[in-house]
Formats: structure tokens, C-alpha cells, sequence
């Protein structure tokens, strides 16, 4: 299965957008899921999406809140609140997967961050919900919350530009794969990154084999921006998009 983040960079009618992912060729998206980035009609992605014959991988909760979540105040609260709430959503709407930033590791983690993790943990587990922690500028984070929560609920989310921009020393495949819950591909070189994979400098041959060796059965899933391709219509985008997809795909699959 090949997917692709809905809101790729360009401003289309939701309907549009869905028909023109789906034209591409691609089977699913990965839904941005947050009243940010003035997408107050998110709540009907959903329906819109299964219309156009699209599947639902999972949705990208808003990062904006990422930062309050060991906060003991009014915006931890919030952020709580907000990871608890997304956990609900997607029961109510049949999406198996949330996707979730922890803060950088500028910000570290304390008791109360570790036990609202938990507490997100045990809404999953109660609910048959996905919770797939994304690699950043947090390793630090990641690595002590994935260590800490042993719950089959809470995993992770890879991101290979991330990973290669970040922490390239890190096999974090090796680390982490076992636990492997949704995959973000986009390629970067120099500081640009949410490039079309082989438009940038990673090594994704190397790459795939890493991903396929976790025995991974999701999607090859697709995170570019059209930031590097103002030149391109959304129609040439997708269709780029989905012919670099395909060819990760085959090297994921013939490892």
C-alpha cells in the first residue's frame, strides 16, 4: 500500500484534493488533524477521503502543542486534553494510528510528562488505538518513553529524513523497529527538507533495506512538501510523488 500526507503544500478544495491523490494512483493518506494551519473542517476529512475510495493510515496530531506536554500548567493541561481527545477521534472515525511529536530534547522529559504518556498509553489500550511516537530533534525523549511505557499501544513513527538530518549516527531501526507503527519518507539536502524521495541525499536503498528487515507491514508512506517544486501543478506533484513511492516500494520489497 502506498500513501501520501494530504496536505502536501498546496491549497486545493478538500474534494479536489482527495480526487487528485487518489488519480495518482496512491491507496490512503495520513490526515493532519487539528483546527491549525486554519483547517477547521478537519472533522470531515474522514467521509471525504472514503468517498474518493482512499483508506485512512493514520492522523498527524498538531505539533503546535507538543512542547507543553511535561508543562504543569494551563497548557499541559491542554496538551493532554488535546493527545486524549485524538485518541477518541480515532475510535470514532475508524483510524487505527496516531501519529504524535514529543518536545526536543532542549525541553527534557519529568514524572509528570512520563505519567501522562501513560495515561495516553491506557486511553489507546482501551480503545485499540495506535500511539506512534515521531522522531525529531528528541532522541533523548523517544528513547525514554518507548524504554518506559511497555504498553503494545505505544510505538513508533519513523522519519527517515529526521533520522538522516538529526541523528545520523543513530541505527534507530535497529533500536526501535520492533516497535515500528507508521513510516514518514521524504528526502532532504542541505536545509531543505520534505523533498521527494531521490530528489535529495539520502541513501534509500540502504534505507528501505533497514525498514524492511523490521518485518514493517504498513504502508510506504509519503511526507513531501511541494516547497521545492513551486514549478510543478499539484496534479504533476502527485504524480511524482507516486512514482518515487512505487519506487521505494520495490526496493522495500526486494530486500
Amino acid at each position: 500500500m502506498i500513501t501520501i500526507y494530504d496536505w502536501f503544500g498546496y491549497e486545493l478544495p478538500i474534494n479536489e484534493r482527495y480526487r487528485l491523490i487518489k488519480r495518482a494512483g496512491f491507496d490512503g493518506v495520513l490526515l493532519w488533524w487539528s483546527k491549525y494551519l486554519d483547517r477547521n473542517d478537519y472533522r470531515s476529512g474522514p467521509q471525504i477521503v472514503r468517498e474518493a475510495g482512499l483508506s485512512i493510515e493514520n492522523i498527524h496530531t498538531p505539533f503546535q502543542v507538543q512542547d507543553s506536554i511535561w508543562l504543569d500548567n494551563l497548557d499541559g493541561k491542554a496538551s493532554i486534553d488535546c493527545y486524549l481527545q485524538c485518541v477518541a477521534d480515532c475510535a470514532e472515525f475508524e483510524i487505527p494510528t496516531m501519529v504524535v511529536h514529543l518536545p526536543d530534547d532542549d525541553k527534557p522529559y519529568n514524572a509528570l510528562g512520563l505519567d501522562r504518556i501513560k495515561r495516553i498509553a491506557e486511553k489507546a489500550e482501551q480503545l485499540d488505538v495506535n500511539v506512534a511516537l515521531e522522531n525529531l530533534r528528541n532522541f533523548t525523549n523517544l528513547s525514554y518513553m518507548l524504554e518506559q511505557v511497555d504498553s503494545p499501544r505505544i510505538g513508533f513513527c519513523y522519519d527517515c529524513c529526521h533520522h538522516y538530518r538529526y541523528y545520523p549516527s543513530l541505527d534507530l531501526l535497529s533500536m526501535y523497529g520492533s516497535r515500528l507503527m507508521a513510516l514518514h519518507l521524504h528526502d532532504y539536502s542541505g536545509n531543505s527538507i520534505h523533498q521527494l524521495p531521490f530528489d535529495g541525499t539520502i541513501d534509500w536503498s540502504a534505507a528501505m533495506k533497514k525498514i524492511a528487515v523490521t518485518n514493517y507491514s504498513g504502508a510506504t508512506a509519503i511526507e513531501a512538501m511541494n516547497w521545492d517544486y513551486k514549478d510543478l501543478s499539484a496534479h504533476d506533484f502527485l504524480n511524482k510523488a507516486f512514482e518515487k513511492a512505487k519506487k521505494l516500494e520495490a526496493l522495500r520489497i526486494n530486500k
